[in-house]
């Protein structure tokens, strides 16, 4: 940690060229990993690294460095330097340093940082196991826990400091089948913001691999997916990767706040269906994408993005919301210290619809059920996106049939959202990382099953029939 001493010395060095705003961010991180393949421990470490960020604002002009030189010299070296870029007259002087209480959100039965390797690999090998004796065709299994525990200390020069630490776990399944030529895998990534109780209390670890080794050698009998425009049924959980990619992005301010998003204009008027309301709540306790507190020191907030089809809100850390004349909802994140921060997402979903998933399949007469999506590419700046499919099937007369590979969804995230005509009311929540201008962070995706009118699917199986 620093001490308030030196962080007051390091600001006004930062501030001496009129800079109106300074922020030292400290990061302390241990993080670890085991993973078991084909029945054996192939790996296990811990990693520590700690560091310091120093971020300098003057209006709508921001400067950043980092540093693992955490000494008093190493740090007024990194403020000078970085001082160097404004050459105004100090408007602002730092006198004293108040501590800010922050509120824990998420609480650990277990914390993972006091399990044993030995605990970690001997779950792992019972999902192992499951996946190895599911079908002979199974050619190759791997299963995974990585957690880490971070620390950080926030000082500003307006004269606030917070402390908060944070521990996330993470599960994944991995397997491969084979067969006649042909190759699928199946992956599952369950974590939270907990403790070990989320493996042995919270999920199904065993089911979990179960499920990872079907969807493998479901697809080893898929044939080629059709192509063309047709309604296609978006699973939950996961699914909700669709938006989070090609809307999500668009509603942050790191786009809007530039007039590189599709959505930069849009508060208050009408961009989706009005079946559709999306939040993004990084308060959700023990939510794999949940802080107490976002990176620039501010609590967590839900943020209703879209209400019954109206754009409400953007995702704003403070110096995306100086672009727009807007104030920070507590959405600003990074990777670690090494990473300007910037406004990101949390836990995003859509929520809940009034129809069944039952109801949607039925009352779809021909299209495609996305059960599982894989991953893609999107432009904040239109919209456009693709998105491969890791489990598909075609819906005929109503019902799930025959399961198909190759299937991809292309088309625009502000099309899809007015397309949406029927949600149900499962909503699931699946866990993912989210890359983006400030480095890779832990996010939730999720939705209920619902359907998209029409979709443009990419396949080589020709027409749908």
């Amino acid at each position: 940690m620093i001490s308030k001493s030196l962080a007051i010395d390091v600001l006004n060095i930062g501030l001496s060229t009129g800079a109106d705003f300074a922020e030292i961010y400290y990061e302390e991180v241990n993080s670890s990993s085991v993973m078991v393949e084909n029945g054996k421990t192939e790996n296990a470490g811990i990693v520590q690294t700690t560091g310091v960020g120093i971020r300098l604002l003057n209006k709508l002009r921001s400067v950043y460095g980092y540093t693992n030189d955490i000494s008093k010299k190493g740090l007024i070296e990194l403020a000078n330097r970085l001082a160097q870029s404004f050459n105004d007259k100090r408007i602002i002087t730092v006198n004293k340093i108040e501590r800010v209480h922050v509120k824990n959100l998420s609480k650990l039965e277990k914390p993972l940082s006091e399990v044993s390797k030995e605990e970690k690999i001997a779950l792992l090998k019972k999902a192992d196991k499951v996946m190895g004796d599911y079908d002979k065709r199974i050619v190759r299994r791997q299963s995974g826990i990585s957690d880490y525990k971070k620390i950080v200390q926030i000082i500003n020069s307006k004269g606030k400091e917070y402390r908060d630490s944070k521990e996330r776990g993470r599960l994944f399944t991995m397997c491969v089948a084979s067969e006649d030529g042909k190759i699928e895998t199946g992956f599952s990534g369950p974590g939270a913001s907990k403790g070990f109780e989320f493996f042995t209390k919270d999920i199904d670890v065993e089911a979990i691999a179960k499920d990872t080794a079907r969807t493998a050698i479901v697809m080893l009998s898929a044939k080629d997916c059709p192509s063309g425009k047709m309604p296609v049924i978006l699973g939950n959980g996961f699914g909700g990767v669709i938006f989070h990619e090609a809307c999500g992005h668009s509603l942050e301010g790191t786009s809007v706040s530039k007039h590189l998003s599709v959505f930069s204009d849009s508060l208050g008027k009408q961009i989706a269906s009005p079946l559709v309301t999306a939040i993004d709540d990084g308060t959700i306790p023990n939510g794999w994408g949940s802080n107490n507190i976002d990176d620039e020191g501010h609590p967590t907030q839900k943020t209703i993005l879209i209400k019954d089809g109206i754009c409400t809100n953007f995702l704003l850390d403070d110096m995306t919301g100086r672009r727009i004349n807007m104030v920070g909802n507590g959405a600003c994140r990074r990777q670690s210290y090494a990473y300007e921060p910037t406004s990101r997402m949390s836990n995003t979903y859509i929520a809940n619809g009034t129809s069944t998933k039952d109801e949607i399949i039925k009352s779809t007469k021909l299209g495609l059920y996305a059960a599982s999506l894989g991953g893609g590419q999107v432009s904040p700046a239109t919209g456009e996106f693709n998105f491969a499919c890791n489990e598909a099937y075609i819906v005929r007369d109503g019902k799930i049939c025959e399961p198909v590979k190759g299937a991809t969804l292309i088309g625009r995230g502000d099309e899809v959202l007015l397309h949406i005509d029927m949600i149900a009311n499962d909503l699931e929540r699946a866990q993912g990382v989210c890359g983006s201008a400030s480095g890779n962070i832990p996010v939730d995706v999720g939705q209920p099953t619902l359907r998209v009118s029409e979709m443009t699917v990419g396949g080589t199986g020709g027409e749908l029939k």
